[in-house]
């Protein structure tokens, strides 16, 4: 993705320090685009946890990072293996949904302790970090050449006439290490001169649609529109939306979906309009466990102040402001699952297959049991 016409990840090594992971600040986007060093595995856990970095595959991406840090400061603890299990645990519990942090922890642990000397392991973390990064760029750009081809079906059927796309939350580049998941095929078809326009959801509370999706869209001159987020049945049932591309930050190998708060409801609108309702996903985001996502999916429960404040910029500062009244509660559900019936299909660096589990295991099948 490119800022301002030039390329970025969001998170790479620095250039003249090989201790020093870098990511993009995204709390203070789209007004400032800051760029944040990384120095230990705490800082890893924090940016996790307070949401300098979110999105599914960048979540995994930076907890691999992360065990990276925690390699270096392994080689000068007391027991490298101590070390290196306390820094997963620490990761681990910054954020229970999204299913790729657990799987580049894991991943980052297997490698590492198969190696030998503490130079070795930190040697092997570095190299694991790089391979999860890469893998999920090049996994985003996959899916987007499997998913654009829907988009150019549309654009077919209408005889060139604008494709409406309407996406939720940010399942963009910012939400992984590059392209995006929902995003990908978006950018895909924009770029083969596809007329194309998006309906960005806002996405209460944190407003990850009107804040991000919103502005990479624009960085990359993709027409888009932001709408509350309550307003997408209203634009399905008059036939301004033709397909629903969301993404996931964690699915079960049954098809049951996992995304941003909200996502529920418009796979319910898009169902009951006949919209086409697709979740891009790369493979590290299954969960090869779980079978009932309604029941089995942990749900993260985020701290009331983010619905009961909202940030923007006002005169020329970005300011906290209170929406609600002081003594009303909040609740802060920060993902709902949307079950398979309501889906249309999953894209993923594999192809397009129904949210199945034989579909699923017919893409993937080293992961039938």
């Amino acid at each position: 993705m490119n800022v301002n016409g030039r390329h970025y990840r969001t998170i790479w090594i620095k250039e003249d320090d090989e201790s020093v992971v870098r990511i993009i600040d995204q709390r203070r986007l789209p007004h400032e685009f800051i760029i944040e060093d990384l120095t230990t595995v705490d800082d890893t856990a924090t940016a996790i946890k307070d949401m300098h970095v979110r999105g599914a595959g960048l979540i995994g991406a930076t907890a691999g990072y992360g065990m990276y840090l925690a390699a270096l400061e392994a080689a000068r603890a007391a027991s490298f293996d101590s070390h290196m299990e306390e820094a997963a645990e620490k990761l681990l519990s910054t954020r229970p949904t999204a299913v790729n942090l657990s799987w580049a922890v894991k991943r980052q642990l297997d490698a590492v302790m198969r190696a030998g000397s503490p130079a070795e392991r930190t040697a092997v973390a570095l190299r694991t970090a790089v391979e999860i990064a890469d893998e999920d760029a090049e996994f985003c750009r996959r899916i987007g050449e499997h998913g654009v081809r829907l988009i150019e079906e549309i654009a077919a059927a209408k005889n060139g006439r604008t494709v409406n796309i309407l996406t939720h939350c940010n399942a963009g580049w910012l939400a992984f290490v590059d392209y995006g998941s929902a995003t990908s095929p978006i950018y895909a078809a924009f770029d083969r001169g596809i007329d194309v326009h998006v309906w960005v959801d806002e996405t209460r509370p944190r407003n990850q649609g009107a804040s991000l999706t919103a502005w990479e869209l624009g960085q990359h001159g993709v027409p888009h529109t932001v709408i509350p987020d309550n307003a997408g049945g209203h634009l399905m049932q008059h036939g301004l939306v033709d397909i629903v591309i969301v993404g996931t930050d964690r699915t079960t190998y049954t098809g049951d979906v996992a995304n941003k708060t909200g996502t529920y409801l418009k796979a319910l609108a898009a169902k009951d309009n006949g919209v086409p309702f697709y979740v891009a996903l790369p493979s590290s985001t299954f969960d090869w466990e779980i079978r009932d996502g309604v029941r089995d999916i942990p749900i993260e429960e985020r701290g009331p102040d983010e619905v009961m404040y909202i940030e923007g910029l006002c005169d020329g500062e970005i300011k906290r402001v209170l929406l609600t009244p002081r003594e009303s509660r909040a609740a802060n559900y920060a993902f709902d699952v949307t079950p398979a019936r309501l889906i249309t299909g999953l894209i993923t660096e594999r192809g397009i297959c129904a949210p199945n589990e034989e579909a699923i295991l017919g893409l993937y099948p080293e992961h039938r049991r």
